[in-house]
């Protein structure tokens, strides 16, 4: 106990005391000691009720004179109220500074509830967003950006990638726009201004599609006159070799053009196509012609296996699709020895998707390696791709491919190992064929 319950604990005993002995002196201390402890109650109850008016002001107005404990507690509640006064002017402080930092900030920042309401936004997101400080707190954020896949992005509650499109106040900008989970139910919208990387970009396209086209005209000359030199039997035995040389490197170069072209193409393909437009696509008959392709390449792994575990169809573009497997095909019996294996699975999975998988007994891939494999022009073996033929572009294509019809492409291989490179497509891409061959 502190010093003010021994004082007040004292101050009792000797009222109590006193109160015995003028009743003993008066010959009634059971009177005494009752008016004795009314009268210390009485003064407690009054102490009470001046504390009770004091709080109910606010602990604001002139602090009570109270006496004893009653004293304590009124200078314990002024010490807490000083403390509590101090952290908020703290917290005060740094929600200051925090909004005058994020204020600076050159990307917009709205910090949303978990029913995609306005709680609060910076300066840049009022130029961005066209956002107003006192009227727009509170109201829908879709009520400012009304773009569809806008609405899309912001109800979609496992949206992780972030969102590019168009400015919508800054005709010819272009916003990249990521949500980030924040406290409780709540996510911080940030927007990032990046007209000058879509322009890069777009420029990047533009030159590699422009150069694709003008190259095709002159290959295709140059490749005409060398089929016919090739074939030329007055041709000199000393320019054979040569020409020869020039003709495998200009289908070369051709084959590289047109894979340009295909990566142009998709890229410039802003939106996924249509479902209700799509191609219905017989996948167990294209992997069938696929694999007989395979199997007429010289040098072509000695065992390579088809299964069709599912007669599942594809609703996308058949070109398209035909072109990302017989990458995928190419690729396996360029990089598996003639001794190896290649097995083709087609099959439906049990959310409903289905997956196309090629698994090889090749070279494998090292882990460092399997992120850049899709990158155009990336070599794993620069000696054995220049042995094989091959553009660098299939993998990057496949990528382009996939990403156009909602598929994922899964990779897992070991160096020695082989490597297994599985398609998945969503159940919206899936059609099945009834009795008459129709796709329903």
């Amino acid at each position: 106990m502190d010093n003010a319950t021994y004082k007040a604990l004292a101050r009792f005993v000797a009222l109590m005391t006193v109160a015995v002995l003028i009743g003993f002196l008066q010959g009634n201390i059971e009177l005494y000691l009752l008016l004795a402890i009314g009268g210390f109650l009485l003064w407690h109850l009054w102490n009470l009720s001046r504390f009770e008016a004091w709080i109910k002001a606010g602990a604001r107005e002139d602090v009570p004179d109270l006496p004893g404990v009653w004293g304590e507690l009124v200078s314990f509640i002024i010490r807490l109220k000083r403390r509590s006064r101090s952290r908020k002017r703290r917290y005060r402080n740094l929600i200051k500074e925090y909004r005058k930092s994020s204020g600076a900030f050159p990307d917009g920042t709205v910090l949303l509830d978990g029913q995609n309401q306005i709680l609060w936004f910076n300066k840049a997101a009022t130029r961005m967003l066209g956002l107003r400080k006192a009227s727009d707190r509170g109201q829908s954020i879709v009520n400012f950006v009304r773009r569809p896949e806008f609405v899309r992005f912001i109800e979609s509650p496992t949206e992780e990638e972030p969102l590019v499109m168009p400015a919508p106040r800054e005709p010819g900008h272009f916003y990249s726009l990521q949500r980030v989970p924040y406290g409780r139910k709540q996510s911080l919208l940030l927007v990032r201004d990046i007209t000058q990387e879509v322009m890069v970009e777009q420029t990047r396209r533009d030159f590699v599609a422009n150069a694709s086209h003008e190259l095709r005209t002159p290959l295709t000359v140059l490749s005409g006159y060398l089929d016919a030199m090739v074939e030329d039997p007055e041709l000199a035995e000393s320019w054979g070799d040569p020409v020869r040389e020039m003709h495998a490197q200009t289908a070369r170069m051709t084959e590289i053009v047109a894979g340009l072209l295909t990566l142009s193409r998709l890229e410039a393909q802003e939106e996924q196509e249509n479902l209700a437009e799509a191609e219905s696509v017989d996948v167990p008959a294209m992997l069938t012609a696929i694999r007989k392709e395979a199997l007429a390449v010289p040098g072509c792994p000695a065992t390579v296996e088809l299964n069709l575990l599912s007669d599942a169809w594809l609703l996308g573009s058949e070109s398209d699709l035909r072109s990302a497997f017989s990458n995928l095909v190419e690729n396996a019996v360029k990089y598996t020895p003639r001794q190896g294996s290649i097995i083709l699975t087609w099959e439906s999975r049990a959310d409903g998707s289905v997956e196309f998988r090629v698994k090889d007994t090749g070279i494998g891939l090292s882990p460092s390696e399997i992120p850049r494999v899709t990158e155009r022009f990336y070599r794993v073996d620069s000696g054995r791709s220049r042995d094989v033929g091959g553009t660098g572009l299939g993998l990057a294509i496949v990528k382009h491919v996939l990403r156009g019809h909602d598929a994922n492409l899964i990779i897992t291989s070991l160096p020695g190992d082989g490597s297994c490179f599985s398609c998945v497509f969503p159940a919206s891409r899936v059609a099945k064929p009834d009795e008459s061959g129709a796709v329903r």
